[in-house]
């Protein structure tokens, strides 16, 4: 009887976990898709920030929102509440739409608006997977240094893009 418990109890988690994880999914994989589709029509209109846009799709908006909010849904002792999630989810997508048009149309004002919400998120990315336990069922404890040194990365990245927008580099 114990271990049938059990087993309901961890479909629950695991059905949390994936829960956890479905926005980053559906957005990361959208973020991908419209990278392909940017870096398509780069060339035939001649977009001059197109093959950045397309890079900045596909690896920010879609392999890092896949990484750290599926990363959290895994490694994360506690998962976090629906508000945690949707402030994450809309820091990382409106600022990164923000990043995109304010560089696209030079605006560094509104690319460090964007910024701003990526670091927002980031640190929440990086809050909630630090309140878990390495090793407590999610993992070896190296995976969360590695989770936390990839936020550690595009936060010093940041500073640097945000350098980089106001001085026309994008």
């Amino acid at each position: 009887m114990t271990a049938m418990g059990s087993d309901t109890a961890g479909s629950v988690i695991a059905h949390e976990r994936v829960r956890s994880a479905t926005g980053f999914a559906v957005l990361g994989t959208v973020g991908i898709i419209g990278g392909g589709l940017v870096s398509a029509a780069t060339g035939p209109l001649s977009w001059q920030h197109g093959s950045w846009a397309a890079a900045y799709l596909v690896l920010v908006v879609g392999v890092a929102q896949l990484v750290f909010g599926v990363g959290q849904a895994w490694l994360a002792h506690e998962l976090p509440g629906r508000p945690t999630i949707v402030w994450e989810l809309v820091g990382w997508n409106l600022g990164s739409a923000l990043v995109i048009v304010g560089a696209v149309l030079e605006r560094p004002v509104v690319v460090d608006v964007g910024g701003a919400l990526l670091v927002v998120a980031l640190v929440l990315f990086a809050r909630v997977v630090r309140v878990g336990r390495p090793g407590d069922g999610a993992g070896s404890p190296w995976i969360h240094w590695v989770y936390l040194l990839l936020v550690l990365v595009i936060l010093v990245s940041i500073p640097i893009g945000l350098v980089l927008a106001a001085l026309g580099g994008a």
